[in-house]
Parts: C-alpha cells; sequence; structure tokens
C-alpha cells in the first residue's frame, strides 16, 4: 500500500512521476485550480480588510473526493503543482480544501520532469511560501477588480460581451498608440547612391556606397541634390584613402525564456503565442519516446531567467565537445543582466537531455512539437557554444571632397552558428571581393546606380512584437503573454492578418473609453510599477493588503464618476453577404457566448437567426454551393458543404483552389504538400509558393 501522497496539477505528468517514484508513492492530479473566486460575485470584502472570498469551483467535486480518500491513507502529502506563484497558491488552495493542516504536508518542485529531478526534489522538501502565494492572490485579486468593476460598464456604454482587464487594456492601448503613430506618419524622400569601380587586376567591379563629404556622413535629400553631387563627381578620379582589416566576434544568444520562446517560434514557425505554449507544456509534461516510456523533454516553459543548471551546462559541454569539437564549447556562457526582476527559482527553457537530438526524436513527436522541439534544442546547444568569429575589411574611397565605403566580411569560425541562427538574422553574410585591394589599387569609374527611397512608418505590431514590448515595459510576466493576446482577439478589439496585429473600430472605443475615464489603469508606468509592487509582495517586502487597498478606492471613485459622466456609444454590426429568406434584409453577424451567428438586422419585427460558417472561395465539387470552415461539437475543424444536411461533402483537411490534373477532383492541403481527395488517384503536388506546381516524384 502507497504510504505517501504527491499531487500533481495535471493528469498528464501522472503516469510519468508514478513511475519515477515507485510503488510507496500514490500520484494524483488537482486539473489546475481547486478554489478561486466566485464567477458571480467581485468575491474580495471590500469593506472588512479586502477579504476573499474563496469557493470550490465548480466540477472539481468528484476529484476533490478522491484526493480526500487518497489523502486518508497517506502517510505524508507532497504537494508537487507548478514551480511558480500560481503553483504556490494551488498547493495553498489545496492545502486549505483538503483540511491537511494536521497532516504531514510538504512542498516540492521541479524544474524538469525527469527521474533525477522529481527524486532530488523529495529530498528538498520544504513549506508553502506564503510570500508566493500572497503575490499571486493581490495579482487575482487586483485584476478581479478591474475586470468586474469596469467590465459591467463597457456592457451599459457600448455593448454586451465586451472585457477590461488590468493587463489586456494596455496591451490594446500599445496597439492602438502605434496605430495612431503609423496613422500620423509623414514619409521623408531620401537618396541612395552607389558607384561602380573597376578595379584593375579583378574581373568584378567594386560596389561602393556613399558616405558623405568633407569628412562627415551626408544624406542625400532630394533628386535635384542627387544630380548635384554626381555632376561634381564626374570630373574627379576616385583612389583608395584607408584600408582597414579586422575581427568580428559574434556572441552566442542566450537560451530561451518564455518570451523570447513565444518571439522566435512566432517569426521562425509562424506559431501563436497561444500555440507555443500548448505545445511547450506538451513537451514539459511528457511525450512518449520508443524505448523510454513518457518522459519530460523540455524545462519548465514559464520563466524570464537565462540561467542553466551546472549540471545542465556540464552535460552540454560534454555534448558539444564530443560531436563538434573543444574549440566549439564556450569558456564561459552569458547571462542575461539587469532589468526587473526575473524568477531566477526556474532555469532558462532547455531540453531535459541535450543528447536527445531532434533527429532522435522526430518519429516520437508531433510535426510541430517536433519542429518546436527543434528549435530549443538548437537554441540552448548554441548557446553553450563558442562565438562566431569574423575576419572584416572596411575601404574608404575618396572622389575630390566626396567619400564612398565598402564593407566586407568573412566567417572564419563559425562556432554556434553551425547550429543556430535566428529568424531575423541575416542569412548571408556580405563576401565582396575587397581582399586584394590596398592603397595603390587604380580604380576607374564605370557607372552611378541611384534609388529614391522613403521612410517609413513603424511597424504594425505582431504577436511576437507585442510580447517583447510588454516584456520590455515591464507589463504582465511569463504566464500573462499568451492569455492576453488571445483575449483581446477574441474579443475583437484586435483581428490578426498576415501576422500583423490591426485594431477594429470596436477596439479604438474601448481604449478611448478606458483613456478618458480610467488613465491610469491603461497607463503603461502605472501598470509597470503594480508589476514591480507585486514582486516586492514576492519578496516579503510589502504586504498584499497594502497593495490591494491603495488600489481599489481610486478605482471605485473612477467607475462610479464614468457611470455618471460617460456617454453610450453604438458599435455598428458587420454586414454579411447573406440575404435574410424572411424579409429580404441583409443580415449582419452577432456574436454570442458560442461565437459567431447572423441575424436579421430587422428585429424585433424579424427574428431570424442562423449560424455563420467562414467561406474559404472553393466551390462544393458535389453540389456546387460554398464550401465552409466547420467545427464538431468538441470543436475539431474541418470543411463541409453549406448545403449541409442537403449535402453531405465533409473533408477533415483544407481544400486548394488548384484541381487535381489525372481525376479532376479536389487536393487538399497536407502540410506543404498538396493530395488528391481520391485515395485511388494518389496524386500527390509539392504546395505552391505561388502558382508553380511541381509534380511529386
Amino acid at each position: 500500500m502507497a504510504k505517501y501522497l504527491v499531487i500533481v496539477e495535471s493528469p498528464a505528468k501522472v503516469k510519468t512521476i508514478k513511475k519515477f517514484l515507485g510503488a510507496n508513492y500514490e500520484v494524483a492530479a488537482s486539473n489546475g485550480h481547486v478554489r478561486d473566486l466566485p464567477k458571480s460575485q467581485l468575491g474580495i470584502d471590500v469593506e472588512h480588510g479586502y477579504e476573499p472570498k474563496y469557493i470550490t469551483i465548480r466540477g472539481k467535486g468528484d476529484i476533490l473526493a478522491n484526493l480526500r480518500k487518497e489523502v486518508k491513507k497517506a502517510e505524508k502529502i507532497y504537494l508537487a503543482t507548478d514551480p511558480d506563484r500560481e503553483g504556490e497558491a494551488i498547493s495553498w488552495h489545496l492545502l486549505h480544501t483538503l483540511k491537511l493542516e494536521n497532516k504531514k504536508v510538504y512542498r516540492i518542485t521541479f524544474n524538469e520532469i525527469t527521474k533525477q529531478a522529481v527524486r532530488e526534489s523529495l529530498k528538498n522538501a520544504r513549506e508553502i511560501d506564503m510570500d508566493l502565494v500572497d503575490a499571486q492572490q493581490a495579482r487575482r485579486m487586483l485584476d478581479r477588480m478591474v475586470g468586474y468593476r469596469i467590465s459591467p460598464l463597457l456592457w451599459a456604454k457600448i455593448k454586451r460581451g465586451l472585457s477590461a482587464g488590468r493587463v489586456q487594456s494596455v496591451a490594446l492601448r500599445i496597439i492602438c498608440d502605434r496605430e495612431e503613430e503609423i496613422s500620423a506618419f509623414i514619409p521623408e524622400e531620401y537618396w541612395s547612391l552607389e558607384v561602380k569601380l573597376a578595379v584593375k587586376g579583378e574581373k568584378k567591379p567594386l560596389a561602393a556606397k556613399y558616405y558623405g563629404a568633407d569628412g562627415s556622413r551626408k544624406t542625400i535629400a532630394s533628386g535635384a541634390e542627387l544630380e548635384e553631387i554626381c555632376k561634381e563627381l564626374e570630373k574627379e578620379t576616385y583612389h583608395v584613402d584607408e584600408v582597414k582589416k579586422g575581427e568580428r566576434v559574434k556572441k552566442a544568444p542566450l537560451p530561451f525564456t518564455t518570451s523570447t520562446l513565444q518571439q522566435e517560434a512566432s517569426k521562425a514557425l509562424n506559431f501563436s503565442t497561444q500555440k507555443t505554449m500548448r505545445l511547450a507544456q506538451q513537451l514539459y509534461e511528457g511525450v512518449d519516446i520508443k524505448g523510454s516510456g513518457t518522459v519530460g523533454i523540455i524545462s519548465y516553459l514559464r520563466t524570464d531567467s537565462t540561467r542553466v543548471s551546472e549540471e545542465a551546462a556540464r552535460m552540454a559541454k560534454g555534448y558539444i565537445t564530443q560531436n563538434y569539437g573543444t574549440e566549439y564549447a564556450a569558456a564561459a556562457v552569458a547571462e542575461k543582466k539587469g532589468g526587473q526582476k526575473i524568477q531566477d527559482a526556474h532555469e532558462a527553457i532547455r531540453p531535459t537531455d541535450i543528447s536527445r537530438t531532434p533527429y532522435l526524436l522526430k518519429d516520437s513527436l508531433s510535426r510541430d512539437q517536433f519542429r518546436l522541439y527543434q528549435l530549443i534544442w538548437k537554441r540552448f546547444t548554441a548557446s553553450q557554444m563558442a562565438p562566431a568569429k569574423y575576419e572584416t575589411t572596411s575601404v574608404r574611397i575618396g572622389a575630390g571632397r566626396h567619400c564612398f565605403t565598402v564593407a566586407a566580411s568573412k566567417v572564419v569560425f563559425d562556432g554556434f552558428m553551425s547550429v543556430y541562427t535566428g529568424a531575423d538574422e541575416e542569412k548571408q553574410e556580405n563576401n565582396l571581393l575587397v581582399k586584394g585591394i590596398d592603397q595603390n589599387s587604380v580604380l576607374t569609374f564605370q557607372e552611378f546606380d541611384s534609388g529614391q527611397h522613403f521612410t517609413q512608418p513603424p511597424a504594425h505590431y505582431t504577436e511576437a512584437s507585442l510580447v517583447r514590448a510588454l516584456e520590455e515595459l515591464g507589463i504582465g510576466r511569463p504566464s500573462t503573454y499568451a492569455p492576453t493576446i488571445t483575449t483581446i482577439l477574441a474579443r475583437r478589439y484586435v483581428t490578426k492578418e498576415n501576422r500583423n496585429l490591426y485594431v477594429t473600430e470596436l477596439g479604438e472605443v474601448v481604449n478611448n473609453m478606458m483613456k478618458t475615464a480610467f488613465p491610469s489603469i491603461v497607463d503603461v508606468s502605472f501598470t509597470a510599477n503594480l508589476e514591480a509592487l507585486l514582486d516586492k509582495v514576492e519578496e516579503g517586502v510589502i504586504s498584499w493588503k497594502t497593495v490591494v487597498s491603495n488600489f481599489y478606492p481610486d478605482l471605485d471613485e473612477a467607475v462610479n464618476t464614468a457611470e455618471k459622466e460617460l456617454a453610450q456609444v453604438r458599435i455598428a454590426d458587420e454586414v454579411s453577404d447573406e440575404v435574410c429568406e424572411l424579409c429580404g434584409r441583409q443580415m449582419v453577424i452577432k456574436y454570442g457566448p458560442h461565437g459567431r451567428f447572423l441575424a436579421c438586422p430587422g428585429f424585433p419585427d424579424c427574428r431570424n437567426t442562423k449560424p455563420y460558417f467562414e467561406k474559404i472561395g472553393i466551390a462544393c465539387p458535389l453540389c456546387g454551393k460554398d464550401i465552409v470552415l466547420k467545427k464538431t461539437k468538441k470543436g475539431r475543424k474541418y470543411y463541409g458543404c453549406i448545403g449541409n444536411p442537403e449535402c453531405d461533402f465533409m473533408v477533415w483537411q483544407k481544400p486548394s483552389s488548384i484541381r487535381c490534373g489525372k481525376c479532376g477532383s479536389l487536393m487538399l492541403e497536407k502540410g506543404n504538400k498538396l493530395v488528391c481527395m481520391e485515395e485511388t488517384c494518389g496524386n500527390i503536388l509539392e504546395k505552391p509558393k505561388n502558382s508553380e506546381i511541381i509534380p511529386k516524384s
């Protein structure tokens, strides 16, 4: 009979951890939080010391009943929820809900789900850290106060179904401010000038860029100015004034934090922040590896630390030395300096075993799991490697009072770049042939190459750049980035097109109302300072009640004022191309608790409604009606005929606009391939990047 009970958050961990601990241990899961503030009310006694009113979460009764049975049988109970504020709070709630006050209860944490880490955590068992719990309580209560006091105001003044949030409203403001910058931006003209010079003894001409005049850098602001410079240069001879040779070192990247992983996965893999975190959670909790069973293959995914344990660094050094050579192993590994407080109890996100290469695990992982694991493995391995070295040459070319420059670089030692280069780094280095040039080289003018350009406005935010902005401004923490972005997209405050985030009319109205009525709530500095105060609570410097009691009265006053003074705003519904069959009006897209639906704008005279389906622009091969994106009851996406149930056409993969060249059937998109929907046909094409179609050999 098991003597000891280990309680974890996720059921996915139960089997893995049980295998590590053996017969004396029973492992059970709480399935996340078991207590929370009630949904139907604020749940905070603002008149009596700001005490929270926790209740058992609906649907947790059976889980708690099972846990109580296991608790009765156990001599010792180990609370092994996640190693962060949220996990600490869940352990504290379990302590009270299961009435464990008079039991032998210990808190354990592990940064990775491996046999060594789990067993080591038992040796370092401790009490629940109430400073961490208080920091989580304070955050939860501040978020609840903002959401439950301001959201009803948005319902009354704009429309139902809207929400405000302490972090989401600031994120919306950041995006709105960028949109305003882009709208207000006035482009400025400038010109580039390049001269092509024949070099005696060299076959290829040398292309040099205009630098300036009289020893100073100069921007060419107009076509007339360019023409004047070119006229001056017509009578000048070109000569090499200076050749400088040197060495440049490119440092290895730091291993991933939550923020940098979300950014890089967005840029390199086109993953949303939500998808990245979901896949990382799966890799952390454990995947079934052939020959090893279920194993966690990355360390904990919510962290803003770049620290790596001595053991992991030692293993990495051994692996790199063995597989790449001694010169590729880093002498010392860099760490992130300065900035806001980091959760250094955690490590950076890394593979739990560097010898488990992506290639070895490919057959055990889904395609997306593999791509994310490969990104994490490569980044961590590179972070433990030596820097890359370049040989650089820069040349200054004189022509009268004017100056041109040429710069070239060549990799002499690839270092970490043998494993990893970032998604936004240049893939090719400048390899101009300037090695043989010296101050005695004879240069002959061939031609000018000029171009007109205009300064560009700031770029629209993407999910990746928004996460970076939130992190740099100190808003939110690793666990909040993905839910924040998911919420503002779900509320239709922001829409995403080709990775870019755009503010909707609804988002602008909500942001303007928040700025008018609650300027401090959407103030970036105020929110960042509040995050810093929550860190002070975690450190035990400030009481959580001090933070909450200083925040609420001002919020309450602002809400009461806004209720009286703010005018109502009407947002027009989006018009669809569907015609109401009852009255002939053009139907509009409405948003309900279960998503979008079509409704007649003639309500209450006409109450016609019907489901809204997103058309993909392809006709049904059976009846010719539109194929639309649908979802099963469990939320799985599929593509079917809008004429269902009269027409039963349905496929799981997205149909392509390209028809099969062999049998004329629809082709379906499967990864980077197009596959004929008729299995007997078997035609497969490479998915075209533009209009080109390449038959698979």
